[in-house]
């Protein structure tokens, strides 16, 4: 190369950041406390979440888009808990639907955060190994990556009526080429800041980044979800929660 060659550009370093949207209500679970914010083994359920993502050595960055008169409490919560020091914690106030609380925790990542992941706090106790998936997935060329498991149910599709009362079955789907899917979702931060740019806004907005992506017309994958992935919704999924709370506690002694 002579001495007036230009030098070839660094490859650009790249981070990854989890976004988890909390500033949802969580009415299914009743009423009192935001969902995120309930207990699990005497810690919110939005700090285990943090944890969660946190426990990925590939994760350098955590926003926590709070509920939007709710930043200054999240950022004390935050403070008041031992999370990994390698990790950076960003809050930001979030919006009136889970759609625009994504798009404002987009808004807040850094130029050199390329890999995005989505992350529910109601999911408090996805396996590291499955945000590490996740990840990898997404690195080594595709745009959209979502954990999920196969059905254990046969499932119906019917026509919606009057609650409570007999509704007429439309048809069965082939079970083997179902998947429930969970989070953290994963993405080219470029094609998800496009969904987001894009896709329009329909009511309560779009509840799977995934499904936004895929209205792009780019290709979303599967990778192996795992079982303690599962979303806490209701009253029972927290009886379950505090189950495999309880039993990591005693296998991992503390």
């Amino acid at each position: 190369m002579s001495p007036m060659s230009p030098t070839p550009a660094e490859p650009r370093p790249t981070r990854t950041a989890a976004v988890i949207p909390a500033a949802g209500r969580g009415v299914r679970l009743g009423p009192g406390t935001p969902k995120a914010l309930r207990a699990l083994g005497g810690t919110p359920m939005l700090i285990h979440a943090v944890r969660a993502m946190a426990a990925s050595r590939a994760v350098s960055l955590v926003v926590v888009v709070a509920p939007p008169d709710g930043a200054p409490e999240v950022k004390n919560l935050i403070a008041d808990h031992s999370l990994p020091e390698r990790t950076d914690y960003l809050v930001v106030p979030g919006g009136a639907t889970r759609q625009e609380s994504v798009s404002l925790g987009l808004d807040a990542l850094p130029e050199d955060v390329s890999v995005v992941l989505v992350h529910d706090a109601a999911r408090p106790l996805v396996p590291v190994d499955t945000v590490d998936a996740v990840v990898e997935a997404v690195r080594e060329g595709a745009v959209a990556v979502v954990p999920a498991l196969p059905l254990a149910d046969t499932v119906k599709e019917v026509e919606p009526g009057t609650p409570g009362e007999p509704e007429p079955v439309l048809s069965t789907p082939v079970r083997a080429r179902l998947r429930a899917v969970q989070t953290p979702q994963g993405f080219d931060r470029d094609t998800l800041v496009r969904a987001h740019g894009t896709v329009a806004v329909d009511g309560e907005g779009a509840t799977d980044d995934a499904g936004m992506v895929e209205r792009l017309g780019a290709p979303v994958v599967v990778v192996p979800g795992h079982e303690e992935a599962f979303k806490v919704t209701r009253p029972l999924d927290l009886v379950l929660a505090e189950a495999v709370l309880a039993r990591r506690r005693a296998n991992d002694g503390f």
